[in-house]
């Protein structure tokens, strides 16, 4: 499969939050019920402007498609897109904090082609060269053995509540360099 990585932009945003809602309705299920896949795309799954102004957020583009999207942040936000209420964009401080990967997905045909792990790469390096010294992200349960795969250690799952008295699992995950 051939596809590039290039930097989001703001033209991108429709295109990257059908993206999003079509890789949590397809990719997801086996993990979560549809009830909380459509909880978390209304509350806290989409789009963080912040990161395509900051120029860390990329898409993976197959001829004019987008199949893929992900990002790493200076900002203390951990996850959420602009819809999500509990943001703060104040940025971290690289010899003390960890930057955080955040929102990653890839179109259910493309999945499993090493899309998202050329994504991280491409971020891990990125946050290397802005002075990190780690890494730390919110990974939905899908996500977990892909970040695995690339050193990053689980801790204990969480829950967030996605309204209407529905929770989805979640797993903080971190990842130092070395």
């Amino acid at each position: 499969m051939s596809f590039s990585i290039r930097k989001a932009t703001l033209a991108d945003r429709p295109a990257i939050q059908q993206l999003i809602a079509e890789s949590a309705r397809g990719l997801s299920r086996a993990d979560y019920s549809q009830q909380q896949i459509e909880g978390a795309i209304k509350t806290v799954f989409g789009v963080d402007t912040n990161l395509i102004l900051d120029g860390t957020y990329f898409v993976a583009d197959n001829d004019g498609e987008l199949i893929g999207c992900g990002g790493w942040s200076k900002r203390k936000t951990l996850f959420g897109g602009d819809q999500y209420e509990s943001r703060d964009a104040g940025e971290l401080d690289p010899k003390t904090e960890a930057a955080k990967i955040r929102a990653f997905f890839v179109h259910p045909a493309h999945a499993r082609k090493g899309i998202a792990r050329a994504i991280l790469t491409r971020c891990e390096n990125e946050a290397k060269a802005a002075a990190f010294q780690s890494l730390e992200l919110m990974s939905t349960l899908p996500g977990i053995k892909l970040y695995e795969a690339c050193g990053y250690r689980r801790s204990d799952r969480v829950e967030l509540d996605v309204g209407e008295g529905i929770t989805i699992g979640l797993a903080p995950m971190t990842k130092e360099f070395r």
